[in-house]
């Protein structure tokens, strides 16, 4: 990389940086006080939340673990599917049962309790 598209990384990164953290105080003194009574809050104290939410919802693995709908399925999604397409219909069906009865208790509850409800 030369030396021009890192200054200009640097100075977008930074950009990015700071228009961020103005729009999250201006939304957050918008919103907040008026709201809930909160306090009105420094660009700094914007910037600090904005690093907080990250460590606690965005992580740091560099986009690695984000669930995407485009590009190439893990490993185990083409392994499953393989098995479970090359498996006998008899198979397939025990074991969607299976899956259903260890997984599913929450609906057969409910369908129980329905039925229960239904007999009174």
């Amino acid at each position: 990389m030369r030396k021009i598209d890192i200054v200009k990384c640097v100075v977008l990164g930074l950009l990015a940086v700071t228009v961020f953290g103005l729009i999250t105080m201006a939304l957050w003194n918008w919103l907040v006080p008026t709201l809930f009574n909160g306090p009105v809050i420094t660009y700094w104290q914007a910037l600090g939340l904005l690093i907080l939410s990250k460590i606690l919802f965005g992580g740091w693995g560099g986009g690695k673990h984000h669930h995407q709908s485009h590009g190439p399925a893990p490993y185990w999604k083409h392994r499953f599917y393989e098995k479970f397409s090359n498996m006998p219909a008899e198979q397939r069906e025990e074991f969607k049962r299976r899956m259903k009865e260890k997984w599913c208790r929450f609906e057969q509850r409910g369908s129980e309790q329905n039925s229960d409800t239904s007999r009174d």
